[in-house]
């Protein structure tokens, strides 16, 4: 109401045993089942059936402040077509993001930015912001962690308008659970296993 959105809350689960996409069900989300594993697959067939003009995704793990996204909306609206966050901007809370992904991201970036030229400085950031339409028409495929990177790379290659916004980074809220990527491994394209919590896409006209 406050951003004056129609939007809907999709779920893309992918084999998640907690229990979370009944408790999604129970809170007025629509959850779909992805059967073929992998972040970039789970993410792909969400981006597929979500009904909205724009689509604002991110890991639903509690890292990130779905209620908290104006910033992600007003550039949509002012005609960025992919909008990415920066944890380095926004704040990163004690114990949110390990050593080694704090040496590691800001270098990867870096190597990305030569590779892609394109001027984003977080490439690894989980909250972004995009037209829908625009990334069907790119045919985004990769089914792993590369997807993170893919994504970019189709659309600053497309010659789309980009933008980052400072994005705060909380602690993983789920107990017990390690985070999925693996700072270098990952960073460089060739990880190809892949992470089973589920995603949350906000779907907005």
């Amino acid at each position: 109401a406050r951003l004056n959105l129609d939007a809907e809350i999709l779920v893309s689960d992918n084999g998640s045993d907690d229990g979370s996409p009944e408790i999604a069900r129970k809170c007025g989300a629509r959850v779909i089942n992805v059967k073929k594993r992998g972040y970039g697959a789970t993410l792909i067939q969400g981006i597929e059936e979500a009904e909205g003009k724009y689509i604002i995704m991110g890991d639903s793990d509690g890292t990130y402040d779905f209620s908290k996204v104006d910033n992600f909306i007003c550039k949509l609206r002012e005609g960025s077509e992919l909008v990415m966050g920066n944890r380095f901007r926004g704040g990163i809370e004690k114990g949110a993001m390990p050593f080694l992904h704090r040496l590691g991201v800001p270098v990867l970036s870096v190597l990305a930015r030569i590779r892609f030229r394109v001027s984003v400085k977080d490439f690894h950031c989980g909250l972004r912001a995009f037209d829908r339409k625009k990334a069907l028409m790119l045919e985004l495929k990769c089914e792993g962690m590369e997807f993170a990177t893919e994504i970019i790379a189709k659309f600053a290659k497309s010659g789309a308008k980009i933008s980052e916004v400072p994005t705060p980074l909380r602690k993983d809220r789920r107990m017990g659970k390690e985070a999925h990527l693996r700072t270098f491994r990952d960073g460089f394209l060739t990880e190809q296993d892949s992470p089973l919590h589920p995603q949350v896409l906000t779907s907005s006209s």
